[in-house]
């Protein structure tokens, strides 16, 4: 009973700590906030967290920082709530941080062609606002419209345009960070190049919010393109699909966009959004979703032109042309919800693997294969100009993945056949809770030792994020 009323009286006293911090309306302990930040788009997973916090500034996320660190308080920061991968999910309770309130965008430096911006500035919001200015900024993940740069930065987001331009990686110059024990950094500098001791924005990039706590990014812009054009292939076979994804590129084509998406999962969103833009046949079996940019429109028609013809040596049906801006835009929506709606559809397990591009039509048959051997429903989606196949699993009385044994012998399967294939387990999703029972199928007790070891570097009392990616011993 001692204890207990010990326990009461210091989480009263943290609790005012916080409010002096950041102001009572944005320290939240109420049943409706607490409930919202347990669970993101991951499976169906639900874990309290003990308090939510909404700081606005740098230096208040480092007073919070002070006490939870003096206090072994976890840490869970959380962006829009969109991750598929359970990294934002406060499984161990404790302090949740919402970064909704730093939704800035500082700069856009036109001469430089830089963008800095707050972490809870939402994607396709930062894309249009550069735009304006003739700008591009590619990263677009499917979740564009909702998840925020500083979610893009923690799981190293891709998306389609990733295959011609890269992933977040390759944008982030520059980061502001609050580590764990509250100090704040700077990781680099606004240049383009820069080998000046280790690398520790990369270091933060794809690190999912284990190792500090982003307020700050700076980013690499490019001149937008003046033009794009897009076809749907469609295919009535689903490996000549993959191995056409290949050939393109052999053939010296470079796509900025090629998607695969197979039938099953095209007509469940094409209900879902209640649209008829795309036929569907019962002979085909996949479709290709292909795009083109560039500032020479004659260029982009010869390209189109020739990928076409090429495509005919994989029996492929009637080649579909987005005539104008309406079409393309219908095309990519079905692209964009694609995971939201076979979710609802009973697909719950998504899993988001990558292996070399040419591998691609033995991950294909794999899946099919390792579907009837573990008797579950199987679709298929996803960035197949770089490899990435997003899996969509439907299994009978199991709606997740961790900690189901039914589902456990079936996901080792799948990712040792990806990585019998050259591939790896997760290319754009993180790892976060649902993933790290597999890490070993990847990585020997060498590299997790070098990982704890950094992890330790940064967070001498393991509050943030605990427990993703890996097991801390």
């Amino acid at each position: 009973m001692i204890i207990a009323q010990e326990k009461k009286q210091r989480f009263a006293e943290q609790l005012a700590a916080f409010k002096k911090i950041v102001g009572d309306q944005y320290v939240f302990t109420d049943e409706e906030t607490l409930d919202l930040c347990a669970k993101d788009e991951t499976e169906n997973l639900h874990f309290l967290p003990d308090i939510v916090i909404k700081p606005r500034t740098a230096e208040e996320i480092s007073e919070v920082m002070k006490i939870c660190n003096a206090h072994k308080i976890p840490v869970t920061p959380r962006g829009a709530g969109t991750g598929l991968s359970g990294g934002a999910l406060p499984h161990f309770g404790g302090v949740l941080l919402s970064f909704e309130r730093m939704n800035a965008i500082l700069e856009i430096d036109e001469k430089n062609l830089q963008v800095t911006t707050e972490p809870g500035v939402i994607t396709e919001v930062l894309q249009n606002a550069v735009k304006e200015k003739g700008l591009f900024y590619p990263p677009d993940p499917s979740s564009r419209g909702s998840c925020f740069i500083g979610g893009n930065i923690a799981e190293n987001s891709g998306g389609p345009k990733a295959v011609k331009y890269g992933v977040v990686k390759d944008y982030v110059l520059n980061l502001q960070v609050v580590l764990p024990t509250g100090e704040i950094i700077w990781t680099g500098a606004n240049v383009l190049k820069n080998s000046t001791g280790y690398n520790l924005t990369q270091l933060m990039v794809g690190s999912e919010g284990t190792l500090g706590l982003v307020t700050k990014i700076v980013l690499k812009l490019l001149p937008h393109p003046k033009f794009d054009l897009l076809m749907l292939v469609p295919f009535n076979d689903l490996e000549k699909a993959g191995a056409a994804v290949s050939a393109i590129f052999r053939a010296g084509f470079t796509p900025s966009a090629l998607e695969l998406v197979e039938v099953n999962a095209l007509k469940i969103v094409s209900e879902f959004v209640h649209s008829n833009t795309i036929p569907v046949p019962d002979d085909v079996a996949a479709h290709l979703i292909i795009e083109v940019d560039g500032n020479d429109m004659d260029v982009l028609m010869k390209d189109m032109e020739a990928i076409s013809m090429l495509l005919a040596d994989f029996d492929c049906g009637e080649i579909y042309f987005a005539d104008d801006a309406q079409q393309k835009a219908a095309l990519w929506v079905l692209r964009r919800r694609v995971a939201e709606a076979v979710k609802l559809d009973g697909y719950t397990i998504e899993e988001d693997t990558v292996v070399p591009r040419a591998a691609l039509p033995q991950l294909i048959v794999g899946v099919k294969n390792l579907g009837i051997e573990y008797n579950f429903k199987v679709v298929c989606y996803g960035h197949a100009g770089d490899g990435n196949l997003h899996i969509r699993i439907k299994k009978e009385g199991s709606i997740y993945s961790l900690n189901n044994p039914a589902i456990i012998p079936a996901l080792s399967a799948l990712f040792k056949l990806v990585k019998s294939l050259g591939g790896t387990i997760s290319g754009e999703h993180g790892i976060g809770l649902v993933q790290k029972e597999y890490m070993p199928i990847m990585f020997n007790e060498v590299s997790f030792n070098i990982m704890r070891g950094i992890k330790k570097a940064f967070d001498p009392n393991g509050i943030l994020n605990k427990g993703k990616i890996f097991d801390e011993h």
